[in-house]
This record gives C-alpha cells, sequence and structure tokens, in this order.
C-alpha cells in the first residue's frame, strides 16, 4: 500500500498538474472558432459584390447575371427557409426596416403584374423580367442582413469587411486615375465573361481621367467611396479608443475618401459633404473639431498633390448653370412628365424605360415615376426614410457609444445614397445598387441589436 501511494505522488502527479496547463490555452481557442452564419453570408455577398469586376457575368446563362446577383438570390432562399423554423437564430417580429422594404417589394410586384399584363414590345418585356430578379434580390439581401445579423459584433464584421472591400475598389480607381492602368480589366475568373456595358473604364473630364474602380460608372465609383467615408471615420475613432491599431482603417478612410474625390462626380462631392454634416452634428463635441480638420486637411492636402483638381471641382458646382451634363439631365424632363401620364399609378414597368430607346435620366426618383408610378416613388422614398429613423431611433435608445456612433455613420451612408437618387440613375447600376440595399439592411440590424440590448440592460432593473 505504501509503495502504490509513493508511486502515485512521485512521477505521476507533476504530469498531471502540467497537463492541465497545456491543454487549458487550447481549450480557451476553441470558442473562437465560429461558425459560418448570416454575417459570414453577407460578406460573402460583399466580396462578390465590391471585389469582382462588374463587367465579369456568368458566361452559361444567356441573361446578365453577375455572380453577386446569384449570391443574393441564395439569400433570398435561406431568408424564406430561416422564417419557417425557429432553430437557426433568424431575427422575427416586426422591424420598422423590414416593413418598408416589404411595402417596396409589394409595389415592384403590382407594376410587374401590370405592365406584363398589357401588351410590351419584345425587347422591354425581357428587360422587365431580368428587371424584376435583379430587384427582388438586392430586396432579398436587405431584409436578410436585417434579420440574420443578429450582434453588434457580426455587424462589425460586415462593415468592417465592407469597408476593406470600398478601400480595395477606390485604389483600383486611384491607380487608373493616376497611372491611367485598369487592373480590373486583368481580372478573369473561371465560368465568367466581359460584358460590355457601353461605358469607358477611364473617361475623361477636364484634364483627369474619371476612374470607375470595379464598379461600371465614375458616378456609381465615387458613389460607392463616398458611402463608405461614414464607416472610415467611425472605425478610427472606435480602434483608437479601444486601444486597438487604428492605423488600417486611417489608410481605408483616406483611400474611399481620395477616390471619391477623384471621381470627379458631384454625386460622390454631395454625398461626402452632407455625410461630413451629419457625422460632424452627431459626434461628440471632442470629435467635431478633429474631424472638421481631418477632412479640410485632406480636401487640401489632395489638392496639392493632384495639381489642378481643386479648380477641376469648383468648377463642376461654379458654372453649373452651364454644364452640358446638367442641360442633358434637364432637357428630357418634359418628355417624361408625359410618359408619368400615361400611368400614374403603378407606372409602364420597371426597367422598360430603355435608355437606348428613349432617353437617359439622371434622376431615379423620376425614372421611378415613370416605371413605378407614384405608388413606386412613396415605396422608395419611404424605404430610405425606415432606414434613416432606424438609425436615429438608435442614437435615441442606446447608451452603448459605439451603437450610438456606428448609426450616425449609417445614418450618413443612407442619406448619401438617398441624395444620389436625385443626381443619377441608382438602380440602374448593381453595385451601387447592391450597397445601398446592404445598408438599408444593416440599418435594421443595428435597430434589432439596439432593441436586444436595451431589453438586456433593462431585465436586471426590473
Amino acid at each position: 500500500m505504501s509503495e502504490q501511494s509513493e508511486r502515485s505522488v512521485q512521477p505521476e502527479q507533476p504530469e498531471r498538474s502540467e497537463q492541465p496547463e497545456q491543454v487549458g490555452p487550447a481549450a480557451r481557442a476553441v470558442p473562437v472558432r465560429r461558425r459560418a452564419d448570416g454575417a459570414t453570408l453577407v460578406r460573402l455577398f460583399l466580396l462578390a459584390l465590391l471585389i469582382i469586376p462588374a463587367r465579369l457575368v456568368l458566361s452559361f446563362v444567356p441573361m446578365t447575371l453577375p455572380p453577386a446577383l446569384v449570391v443574393a438570390l441564395l439569400l433570398g432562399v435561406l431568408w424564406v427557409s430561416g422564417q419557417m423554423v425557429d432553430t437557426l437564430g433568424m431575427g422575427k417580429g416586426r422591424n420598422l426596416v423590414r416593413t418598408a422594404v416589404a411595402l417596396y417589394l409589394a409595389s415592384q410586384l403590382a407594376t410587374y403584374g401590370v405592365a406584363t399584363r398589357r401588351w410590351l414590345p419584345t425587347d422591354e418585356l425581357t428587360v422587365a423580367d431580368s428587371s424584376i430578379i435583379r430587384i427582388t434580390s438586392m430586396i432579398a439581401v436587405a431584409v436578410f442582413v436585417c434579420d440574420a445579423v443578429r450582434t453588434k459584433e457580426r455587424l462589425d464584421a460586415v462593415l468592417k469587411l465592407l469597408l476593406a472591400c470600398a478601400a480595395v475598389v477606390a485604389f483600383v480607381g486611384l491607380v487608373q486615375f493616376g497611372l491611367g492602368v485598369d487592373l480590373a480589366s486583368y481580372v478573369s475568373l473561371p465560368g465568367l465573361r466581359v460584358q460590355d456595358n457601353g461605358y469607358s473604364a477611364m473617361e475623361a473630364r477636364s484634364i483627369f481621367r474619371r476612374p470607375t474602380g470595379t464598379t461600371n460608372h465614375p458616378i456609381e465609383f465615387g458613389l460607392v467611396c463616398a458611402m463608405a467615408v461614414p464607416l472610415g471615420v467611425h472605425y478610427v475613432f472606435k480602434a483608437r479608443d479601444d486601444g486597438t491599431p487604428h492605423v488600417r482603417w486611417l489608410v481605408c478612410l483616406a483611400l474611399v475618401g481620395l477616390g471619391a474625390l477623384t471621381s470627379l462626380s458631384r454625386t460622390a462631392l454631395l454625398g461626402m459633404a452632407v455625410g461630413a454634416i451629419i457625422m460632424i452634428i452627431t459626434l461628440p463635441r471632442r470629435r467635431k473639431i478633429s474631424t472638421a480638420l481631418i477632412g479640410g486637411g485632406s480636401f487640401l492636402g489632395a489638392s496639392v498633390v493632384v495639381p489642378g483638381l481643386f479648380g477641376t471641382l469648383r468648377g463642376m458646382f461654379s458654372n453649373i448653370e452651364d454644364d452640358p451634363s446638367v442641360k442633358a439631365r434637364t432637357a428630357d424632363y418634359e418628355a417624361a412628365w408625359e410618359q408619368i401620364d400615361l400611368n400614374p399609378l403603378l407606372g409602364r414597368g420597371f426597367g422598360t424605360y430603355l435608355p437606348t430607346k428613349y432617353t437617359i435620366l439622371d434622376n431615379q426618383f423620376l425614372l421611378t415615376l415613370i416605371e413605378n408610378g407614384y405608388l413606386g416613388l412613396f415605396a422608395l422614398i419611404g424605404m430610405f426614410l425606415a432606414a434613416a429613423f432606424a438609425a436615429i431611433r438608435v442614437r435615441m435608445i442606446s447608451r452603448d457609444e459605439h451603437l450610438r456612433s456606428l448609426a450616425s455613420a449609417l445614418l450618413a451612408a443612407v442619406v448619401a445614397g438617398g441624395i444620389a437618387s436625385v443626381t443619377f440613375d441608382l438602380l440602374g447600376f448593381g453595385v451601387a445598387t447592391g450597397l445601398v440595399f446592404t445598408m438599408v439592411g444593416v440599418s435594421g440590424a443595428l435597430l434589432r441589436a439596439a432593441h436586444a440590448e436595451r431589453k438586456a440592460t433593462s431585465r436586471p432593473e426590473a
């Protein structure tokens, strides 16, 4: 008995005491590994939307089908499936943003039903069929983000990737702007083909090239960058508050800010200006001055690094009444109102007012009046207002400064998208449309997270 007790004490005891120390760190590392969830799928969509050049579409289908659209349709199927069960963690119950998006979907379906019931030329009917698929897939993205991304940590994961992808888009655009080299044209993926959309990858304005990045058009490129700027401001401040490295977010902010400026687009400049005003108004007092100084310094720095940029940007607004592009946008308004009077309630059909057949309207709200009628216009405006109100509501009910700051950034991004609907035909460009609907969905998801936080903090008090 004594020999057995001695053996149990001598060599085996240290081994047993060391074993938990070796296993412990590994055991603590296991929870860090996360299974794929709704945020993972949304990030996959953002990669397909922003990183794969918009000119690449599936080569084995007859219609124009970019990879991001396929992922969006998959998200729609998964959302419907998730709503049928209670075991996948899909958000349910009322949500302001989801209701507004549902009303917009109802207006689109009503317009499609009325338009296809009457006679349409073959070319318009074909575009109407593809357009209802495209807009439905974007609506699916919004509701999926709203219901499947449930926590602020997963929202951060989605938005950080969005900002990083926008920085990549901006970098590609800056190379186009500065060197005249289109990096996007070198991308070739199996199963994809290049779709000619009629736009040049590097148009010219004044003495400068107008970049497109991985998007289809300089205006779309500028809007993508402008909508990402408020997120860059938010994550720079958040990293500094958390004591984590903030240089990478500062680089992303610099890239998207410079990308918006070099797009030479009034849409991008207006979006950035309104976003800056919203951020400065809603930021804490100690950050207002620093934000204004950084923004102003960056603009002056860009003007110094790129001679002539400031004069070109100023000329875009100083002689706006004589600008040929502005005159072209307003010249066809009379003909547009004649089209509106033909089908005022539900419109002539989404996508059927073909620019190659009729005229180009650089005003999404006016184009929506023609294609979806007054009901469709009210539904579109209501969707923007619901997303903006959701962000404002988060600031009203949340005590978490991170959520409040993120709500300000989303409010600025959504408002920039709304302004863009006045200055160009937003829904005609897939990358910009996908980004806007993603931001709308994130606003609804943020409101869910804020309500969950409010319930969690009020429960102990009760």
